[in-house]
């Protein structure tokens, strides 16, 4: 594990951003091509921001995958992650190679199996994610499905998970937030050649030390990135200050 700890989200971001798109430029430089996860929320704000600053990414080589999308979520509604994704990224990008995005609208089942049948196969270079407060990985609430093999499948989001979203503005009120989610898997979040997990502010200070600290285990979902071998972790001083001295970690002040 890389533990790189920032004084806040905007230093933070700077890091992880520019890490992205190192790894992204390299790709394309070794195979013509790159293959990226996007994690979206407000964790991700930062990072992305300066990922998108990066004018050497020639994003006509990029292919990107879509992390997870609430089920029956209209794409216009504010907290929809495609909306995000189109207005915060694409946007920015120009036209990729291929986005694949999940579409929440329609049969759930179609929709995994044609995910399914675009990421099968492919190594993704980078995958950029985040942590719930719960502990999530994606939308994998605890207890996670650690097993399964399927790129994509649908879950059932937990009341923390869900009062997450309704704090954090995206909803007005908690009944209003979906309760089922299309989520890429973490077996296959885990293939990634290299994993960026960007998390700050203080509210996910003890999902961080879970995810660190405590043994791996589908109770705390992003413990099992301990077992990556090319996973960073960017916290903000809020985020990490549960931890006992980061082991192997870089405290950057």
């Amino acid at each position: 594990m890389n533990v790189i700890i920032s004084t806040d989200a905007k230093a933070l971001g700077d890091k992880a951003g520019k890490l992205a798109a190192t790894y992204i430029r390299k790709a394309i430089a070794e195979r013509g091509e790159a293959f990226i996860i996007v994690a979206t929320g407000t964790s991700q704000f930062e990072t992305l921001d300066t990922l998108l600053q990066d004018r050497e990414i020639d994003w006509s080589a990029v292919t990107l995958f879509h992390l997870d999308e609430y089920i029956d979520l209209p794409v216009h509604h504010q907290a929809s992650f495609r909306k995000y994704l189109i207005e915060r990224v694409l946007a920015r990008t120009g036209p990729l190679k291929a986005a694949y995005l999940i579409d929440g609208e329609s049969d759930p089942i179609a929709v995994i199996d044609a995910l399914a049948a675009r990421i099968g196969g492919i190594t993704v270079d980078v995958a950029l994610v985040g942590i719930g407060e719960n502990g999530h990985l994606a939308f994998n609430d605890p207890p996670a499905d650690f097993e399964t093999d399927a790129p994509y499948l649908v879950v059932d989001l937990d009341e923390p998970c869900r009062a997450q979203q309704c704090n954090e503005g995206w909803f007005a009120d908690i009944s209003e937030v979906p309760r089922q989610a299309i989520s890429m898997s973490v077996k296959q979040i885990l293939k990634s050649t290299h994993i960026i997990c960007s998390v700050p502010d203080r509210r996910k200070a003890q999902a961080v030390k879970d995810s660190l600290e405590q043994p791996v285990s589908n109770r705390y979902p992003a413990s099992i990135l301990q077992t990556h071998p090319s996973c960073y972790f960017f916290l903000d001083e809020e985020s990490a200050s549960l931890l006992r001295t980061p082991a192997g970690g870089i405290a950057d002040q």
